[in-house]
């Protein structure tokens, strides 16, 4: 498994790097991970005065400070990584290299939530998300794991993407731990909800409970289906939930309750703007949840 984890200092960044030190059963498994720091152009004019050695001194100098206790953390951990450092603009650099290298997955710590679709995850993080599809996994700073066993929930709607997200769980396993634990939640719509005009025209519910549970049940049962079955094809046993009412705010919800230590979402690919990079859901859980988040994109 390729990993590439960007680190610049934060205590966001050093969030990412203490979950791949504690991924035991990953690194039994002996992974390829890659440590990036993306270090910010000198101004020009700077730049020409002190001349290109010492502008380039700097870079490395500045770099190490940052990728020195990254590598050691991994190290102690019995995980040896290699360092790399660029100069330009951080999320192009991250999506550009991930990309050229066919990472398997971005690991990158964000910071908490924001009034602003661009602010919930961060401007780094956005900016990777609208630059590439690769899988991504957004961790928070107050979060932290137990062990190398997580509890996963896999949300899935029945779409493509949904799927997507379980067929990445099944070939990179060794990530979540030896024995993970799985969930697979659907949330189904609220059909309470509906209403039509009776003969005095006033709103009467359009359908029985009974009707509801049954309509619920129904697409439910639509929705996870195919992953059940591609998981059960994999070996991998999971429980399953189905929920009603807006997908973002239960998935969210559910995460808290049941204190899940990471959420897998499949998202559709890249928008034109910051609100539908990720797609709704997936936008609103984000804003949310502090749960860990990892998005499995489709081009």
């Amino acid at each position: 498994m390729k990993i590439l984890v960007p680190v610049d200092g934060s205590k966001h960044a050093k969030a990412a790097v203490d979950f791949i030190a504690s991924r035991t059963t990953l690194i039994g498994r002996n992974p390829e991970v890659e440590l990036l720091n993306v270090q910010l152009p000198v101004p020009p004019r700077a730049a020409r005065m002190v001349g290109r050695q010492v502008v380039h001194s700097y870079y490395e100098e500045e770099a190490g400070k940052i990728l020195k206790p990254a590598l050691t953390t991994l190290k102690k951990a019995g995980l040896e990584a290699t360092p790399r450092w660029v100069v330009g603009h951080p999320s192009e650099e991250i999506a550009a290299i991930a990309d050229k290298h066919k990472v398997d997955l971005i690991v990158m710590g964000s910071h908490g939530h924001g009034a602003l679709a661009g602010l919930i995850l961060g401007s780094v993080a956005n900016g990777v998300l609208s630059r590439t599809t690769k899988p991504i996994l957004l961790l928070r700073e107050k979060h932290a794991f137990a062990g190398d066993t997580l509890k996963v929930g896999i949300a899935v709607d029945g779409s493509k993407y949904g799927r997507a997200a379980v067929r990445y769980v099944l070939r990179h396993a060794d990530l979540f731990g030896a024995n993970a634990k799985f969930t697979l939640i659907h949330v189904a719509p609220d059909f309470a909800g509906a209403v039509m005009p009776d003969m005095a025209g006033l709103a009467m519910p359009a359908f029985t409970d009974e009707e509801i549970r049954a309509m619920q049940k129904k697409a439910c049962e639509a929705a996870v289906a195919p992953a059940r079955k591609l998981l059960a094809k994999g070996g991998i046993a999971a429980e399953e939930v189905c929920l009603a009412g807006n997908p973002g705010d239960e998935i969210s919800a559910y995460a808290k309750k049941r204190k899940l230590d990471l959420l897998v979402m499949g998202s559709h690919g890249l928008g034109s703007f910051k609100r539908a990079v990720l797609g709704s859901v997936a936008t609103r859980v984000a804003a949310h949840c502090e749960t860990p988040i990892l998005l499995v994109r489709e081009a």
